[in-house]
């Protein structure tokens, strides 16, 4: 156990710092050099750093804002997440810091609004996503959402930040006009979606019910073949009143196309119904985590 708990962590801080790169790569080879301001406090800071240009060489580094701007996040987060959570994005926090540091700023998509603001999304939405599965966050609007996500558990993260962020947007509408606004729209929406799909699309699973007169045999070569168990479920058929067992199952995406084979191979006049599963918790999928 102890094994474990010291490779979890380890593989934590790599998606951690991998993550946090993958943003940095995002804000300073995308957005910055384009002026899209795409939410969080990397985009306040984006607006900082071109507000402070005239009294500061270069204005205010991104870097050093996204570190300014998260100290009052942070004393609110211990009060409400806790300190592993703290600690947790506490480092994510300076690690992006220091990789908006390390990378270096120009434009990569030759000042193509459309391709940054698709590029960038995607990029952004890896990087948060990577963080997040770690249930740790990079800061900013990033942990204020899953502060405000604890009490209104009925939204996702990925939709309290992307209220969050509109409203950055319309601040940076503002400040570089409606035209970069409107493809930073579009940078975040894919963002949201990019960062849900990998929090929620690792947990999908399928559920299938099997109604077949064989479903012994059926069963029996679900669980030597594809080493999953199989639930039978007592049924009644509504037009011939006639007593039947149907099969319950979950098996993974990949396994879907095997079991309908197998399924097939032993009653081709078998029904299956199959539909896809949000989360499975147990053995074989998602472990309880202590």
């Amino acid at each position: 156990m102890k094994l474990l708990t010291n490779r979890t962590r380890k593989m934590d801080v790599i998606l951690i710092i991998v993550g946090a790169f993958i943003m940095a790569v995002g804000i300073n080879l995308v957005y910055e050099p384009m002026d899209l301001v795409t939410g969080g406090f990397s985009g306040l800071a984006i607006i900082i750093k071109y507000f402070t240009k005239g009294f500061i060489h270069g204005g205010i580094p991104i870097w050093v804002s996204n570190i300014l701007l998260n100290v009052p996040l942070f004393l609110a987060a211990f009060l409400l997440k806790g300190k592993k959570f703290v600690g947790k994005t506490l480092f994510a926090t300076a690690v992006l810091s220091v990789a908006l540091y390390i990378v270096p700023s120009f434009d990569i998509v030759y000042h193509d609004l459309l391709l940054a603001s698709v590029f960038g999304g995607v990029i952004g939405g890896i990087g948060l996503g990577m963080v997040f599965i770690t249930m740790a966050s990079t800061g900013g609007t990033d942990m204020l959402g899953m502060i405000i996500h604890e009490f209104i558990p009925h939204y996702t993260i990925a939709q309290v930040i992307f209220v969050i962020d509109g409203a950055i947007v319309l601040l940076g509408a503002a400040t570089f006009g409606l035209n970069k606004a409107l493809y930073s729209v579009i940078a975040v929406y894919i963002t949201a979606k990019v960062m849900d799909g990998m929090l929620e699309g690792l947990k999908f699973a399928k559920l299938t019910y099997i109604i077949s007169d064989q479903y012994e045999e059926i069963a029996k070569e679900i669980m030597d073949k594809l080493d999953r168990g199989a639930t039978g479920l007592h049924a009644t058929g509504m037009y011939s009143n006639d007593e039947k067992k149907m099969i319950f199952c979950v098996v993974s995406k990949k396994e879907i196309i095997e079991l309908k084979n197998i399924v097939g191979g032993i009653d081709p006049k078998a029904f299956i119904i199959v539909s896809d599963v949000r989360e499975v918790l147990g053995e074989g999928f998602i472990e309880y985590k202590q």
